[in-house]
């Protein structure tokens, strides 16, 4: 297998019927992701980014063409890609122990002992820095701790890709630099593959290793793909005044803003 083509996405379209007729949401959609690599797809509302995400997630089946990961086609949702929603999705009767608990029982649970389950759902809460909230109930915790529940759930099934739909849209301007610097730690430490989806563009270049530039809907495709050359780890404090960091997210506004224009249609 070649490391550079990990995610292969292969002449894909996504079509809807619905009551006005057929919707094309995307169109010739060919894009590689490459093994350990941090890819950000971004564009104005209605572009597809969640439709793209959706389709590598297995959630659903392109009209046409051909989704691969690992050389294998991806016909539906597998434990090797986790997804992590804008909206955690987590049990509020369940405490967050129980909530990641539920996800490392369903991939792991035929094959390892309680005490090993056990052992797992707590290290993902640490990496997340939530043992101290293990016990506690959705209902007693910030949206961002709940956030980070979402994510260790996510990693605790030890996925081979990260896909990630908005998962700090809904957080306040601290809570999300904080969990975005907590992303960037814990990526570095477990070499995830991730796919993420953003409207934020200094999220998508401070993350990135690749940005995906989607044209605005309806029959939107891929307009650009920039390579972000920024060394890692990444401090956002430095890079705020770093040339390539500016000139990088300078080419995603021009793109955003000057070459599709801020138009958003309904879909």
């Amino acid at each position: 297998m070649n490391d550079r083509k990990y995610i292969e996405i292969q002449g894909v379209e996504q079509a809807f019927n619905t009551p006005r007729g057929r919707f094309v949401a995307l169109q010739s959609i060919d894009l590689t992701v490459a093994k350990g690599e941090f890819v950000a797809l971004i564009g104005h509302s209605g572009c597809g980014k969640s439709t793209l995400l959706n389709l590598i997630a297995g959630l659903t089946r392109p009209t046409q063409g051909t989704l691969l990961c690992a050389n294998k086609e991806i016909a539906g949702p597998g434990p090797e890609r986790a997804v992590v929603f804008q909206n955690h999705s987590l049990l509020p009767w369940l405490t967050c122990f129980e909530n990641v608990h539920l996800g490392v029982e369903r991939v792991f649970g035929a094959k390892e002992t309680r005490a090993q389950l056990k052992q797992r759902t707590e290290a993902a809460l640490a990496l997340v820095g939530l043992t101290a909230a293990t016990h506690k109930r959705p209902g007693e915790i910030s949206g961002g701790m709940k956030q980070r529940v979402g994510i260790a759930r996510a990693l605790a099934m030890e996925p081979k890709v990260l896909l990630m739909d908005e998962p700090f849209g809904a957080l306040d301007a601290l809570t999300r630099a904080k969990l975005q610097d907590e992303l960037l730690a814990i990526v570095q430490k477990t070499e995830s593959t991730v796919v993420m989806v953003t409207h934020d563009v200094d999220e998508a270049v401070l993350l990135s290793d690749k940005i995906v530039m989607l044209t605005n809907g309806p029959a939107a495709t891929i307009g650009e793909v920039l390579a972000v050359d920024l060394p890692r780890p990444r401090q956002r404090v430095e890079l705020a005044e770093d040339r390539n960091y500016v000139m990088y997210r300078k080419a995603v506004i021009d793109f955003l803003y000057t070459r599709q224009g801020h138009v958003e249609k309904a879909a």
